[in-house]
């Protein structure tokens, strides 16, 4: 019986290949853990400085975005409540306005009641002039006070227009006292003449 010398010698190549990829793959394993180590050893300690310091810089921009935003959110509230502050104040001046307005709008209707009421009684002073005494001085006296009140309508409107144009800050009323006094010696005046017509 023949030696099959190709088959030993097959299988001792074989187990010499096994040897040395176990040998090869022991020191390469050897390689990669020294390697590890060196990089966790004394690089490690410059890896984590680098990493420090970015780190460092990464909080700082972070701190400096944040706090960028937080000025320009302050100055963004603080635009809106001036925004609204003005506002507010467009609006209570545009109201005391429109209150000025229709102010002076009856105080000349109350001057014009005072001047058609003074015109009416003249068509009577005919008719009172040859009258009593007393008939004459109270058609005297009406008409006074029917002067009387076309001018403190006159003056109560000058007097509100000059606050429309002021826009004093203070609340009080634009009504004024004058227009109040216009309205009673509207009365007052046409009470008289009716007490002379009444008279003569």
């Amino acid at each position: 019986m023949a030696l099959p010398w190709l088959r030993i010698l097959d299988v001792v190549i074989g187990a010499t290949d096994l040897a040395r990829s176990r040998k090869i793959r022991t020191l390469a394993d050897e390689q990669h853990h020294h390697q590890q180590q060196l990089e966790a050893g004394p690089g490690s300690s410059v890896g984590g400085i680098v990493e420090a310091r970015l780190a460092g810089v990464v909080v700082a921009a972070l701190k400096e975005a944040f706090d960028r935003d937080t000025r320009r959110l302050e100055l963004e509230r603080e635009q809106a409540d001036a925004e609204r502050a003005r506002a507010e104040r467009a609006l209570r001046l545009e109201l005391r306005r429109q209150a000025g307005d229709r102010e002076i709008g009856r105080l000349r209707l109350l001057a014009g009641v005072a001047v058609v009421a003074w015109l009416g009684t003249l068509f009577f002073s005919a008719r009172l002039m040859g009258g009593p005494v007393g008939a004459r001085a109270a058609l005297g006296f009406g008409w006074l006070l029917l002067l009387a009140a076309v001018a403190a309508s006159f003056n109560a409107q000058s007097r509100v227009a000059a606050a429309l144009d002021a826009m004093a800050p203070d609340d009080r009323s634009i009504a004024s006292v004058g227009g109040a006094l216009t309205v009673w010696l509207i009365v007052a005046g046409l009470a008289l003449v009716c007490v002379a017509v009444l008279i003569a």
